[in-house]
């Protein structure tokens, strides 16, 4: 019930905001549910390097936070941006972390916002060869995928 108050919350927002909005739908994930909102505007909606859609869930939540009742972790996407952004970033991440196996030293990714550094954690924290942390403050944390050295002596 509480995904279409959202949804609904969503909607009556971007109307406000005189965003033309063709659609919005719920994508469950493993994390929490996604709402892709589907729109010719979504230049607007998204900004310069998405800027924009992340001001938007941010809004977006603290309206959800005062009107609904409950803990609510959710996503909104437009027309599939962040969808293809966290892809190139995981494939970003998973030839990071090669190269960390590879070469056996720690290497560090690019500044990036607190979900985005979420995903990488739990992307690389199922590898037993490697280990992450986040290092940083602000808009510069960054997150640091570092070999777990074995003993040379151990067969692999």
């Amino acid at each position: 019930m509480s995904n279409q108050k959202i949804q609904s919350t969503i909607d009556e927002l971007l109307k406000s905001l005189c965003v033309n909005v063709d659609g919005i739908d719920i994508e469950e994930s493993e994390l929490h549910p996604i709402f892709l909102v589907r729109s010719p505007d979504s230049k607007i909606l998204i900004g310069s390097g998405g800027e924009n859609l992340r001001a938007l869930n941010y809004l977006v939540k603290k309206i959800v936070e005062k009107n609904i009742e409950g803990d609510h972790k959710f996503l909104i996407d437009v027309n599939g941006y962040h969808g293809k952004k966290l892809e190139e970033l995981k494939q970003q991440a998973r030839i990071l972390a090669e190269r960390a196996r590879t070469f056996r030293h720690d290497v560090e990714l690019s500044p990036m916002n607190a979900y985005e550094r979420m995903v990488i954690h739990s992307l690389i924290g199922e590898d037993p060869d490697l280990s992450t942390e986040s290092e940083g403050e602000g808009k510069f944390r960054r997150v640091v995928i570092r070999y777990n050295a074995k003993d040379l002596n151990e067969s692999d």
